[in-house]
């Protein structure tokens, strides 16, 4: 059998309760797996005996599970029934970055005669470093080019770059442009120099991407990567989050005023409690509240930071933000994702472009503007370099802040 990751929602306790009766006979001591998976706590082994339905967006590059949930047992089917569907190859479009003669620019310019999915670019890196010559890029799009030209323009403040120093990244890729199939991919297998890599010893356990490189940036949107998903750790302390993050996900329906509703609840909470928040579009449609966390502070501190955050707005507001993990019980709410806050979990970065249908960017905001109410819509990879310049680095405070003082929220000390 090959492992494809772990479901851990989807389920309460009474039906956990019912599952690990009916798991309790088949237990074994040996991996039923053909490679062995890590994993963080110590693993009880059973027999390929029950068969469940798990529902997940997408397989990704490294053939597991994404946002995997637990539907229930299936009793129709047996275990040797069950395959992997075939997937469907993605078709590559080819083109050529070339190296530009301008000194310092890095310069995106459409051909003319050139279809949106298969243009010709000019471009160089910033830091008098020359390109490594021609670039192939899969599945060029639009979004991608004006992604690289918000780069040149917000670079010189290291705006794009710092909030990805020294952390992992996940690429979420569309090789057939915005409009195509995407999927994620954790595991790099090649980079050219330059292109920083890292293998986390924790988690995942496979080489990645490292962020705080124009060159890394640079090389990611020539894969076809529109956002960047960074950890919330850096590689040299990779098991301590140096933030947290509160989720914010409407439900279809659901509008953005409702979403800022809920943001102004959290940002209550959190007052109330000595911690801050910082806000930022998603890029998509919801909203994202990042929380600084004091230096070593482990993940599961942030995540119970987090969930209790979450639970007191929730039972405050029941019928307006939930965290009910079922769509299907969620009804018309926002729902607040806690659990976003577990090593190795990913969301968009800070300025990250998105492929969403109006080219969104996550664009920190002030609260003042969360009070005074925005469109979501106004914030996109051609307004925010203009942003950027006008209101500056809204995001910096994430790095120099104090952080959550555990002590107070709970009368004792974090380890």
């Amino acid at each position: 059998m090959l492992y494809a990751g772990h479901v851990g929602t989807g389920f309460d306790a009474r039906e956990l309760a019912r599952v690990m009766k009916r798991l309790d006979p088949f237990e074994t001591d040996v991996c039923p797996f053909m490679t062995r998976p890590a994993t963080n706590e110590r693993p009880h082994w059973v027999r390929p005996t029950l068969v469940a339905e798990i529902k997940f967006t997408e397989w990704t590059a490294d053939g597991m599970l994404r946002h995997p949930v637990y539907l229930g047992l299936r009793h129709d089917k047996k275990p040797r029934d069950v395959v992997r569907e075939p997937q469907r190859h993605l078709r590559a479009t080819t083109v050529r970055l070339k190296p530009d003669t301008t000194p310092n620019r890095t310069t995106v310019r459409l051909k003319r005669d050139a279809t949106p999915d298969q243009q010709t670019h000019d471009a160089t890196d910033t830091d008098g470093d020359k390109t490594d010559g021609q670039y192939v890029v899969s599945g060029f799009s639009r979004t991608l080019i004006d992604q690289l030209n918000a780069i040149e323009e917000s670079r010189r403040d290291g705006v794009l770059l710092l909030p990805n120093a020294d952390r992992p990244l996940v690429m979420k890729r569309y090789p057939n442009g915005i409009a195509g199939q995407a999927f994620y991919q954790h595991q790099v297998r090649h980079a050219p120099d330059g292109v920083r890599v890292e293998t986390p010893r924790v988690a995942s356990g496979v080489p990645q991407f490292v962020g705080g490189t124009l060159k890394t940036l640079l090389h990611m949107t020539q894969l076809a990567a529109i956002s960047q998903d960074p950890w919330f750790s850096r590689v040299q302390s990779i098991e301590d989050a140096d933030h947290v993050a509160l989720d914010l996900d409407p439900a279809p329906g659901v509008t953005f005023d409702r979403v800022l509703d809920v943001a102004r609840w959290i940002r209550d909470e959190l007052d109330a409690r000595g911690a801050i928040g910082l806000p930022k579009t998603s890029g998509a449609d919801g909203l994202h509240i990042y929380v600084p966390l004091p230096p070593r502070m482990p993940y599961k501190v942030g995540l119970l930071f987090c969930q209790i955050i979450a639970t007191i707005v929730t039972q405050k507001h029941p019928k307006v933000a939930t965290i009910e993990r079922s769509v299907q019980v969620r009804g018309a709410r926002v729902y607040i994702d806690y659990l976003q806050n577990i090593l190795g979990k990913t969301l968009a970065a800070a300025y990250s472009a998105r492929a969403s249908d109006y080219a969104g960017a996550s664009a920190p905001l002030s609260w003042r503007e969360v009070e005074r109410g925005v469109r979501r819509e106004d914030f996109t990879i051609r307004t925010v370099p203009a942003r950027i310049e006008k209101v500056g680095d809204l995001w910096a405070a994430l790095r120099t802040a104090k952080g959550v003082d555990w002590s107070r929220v709970t009368g004792k000390k974090a380890r």
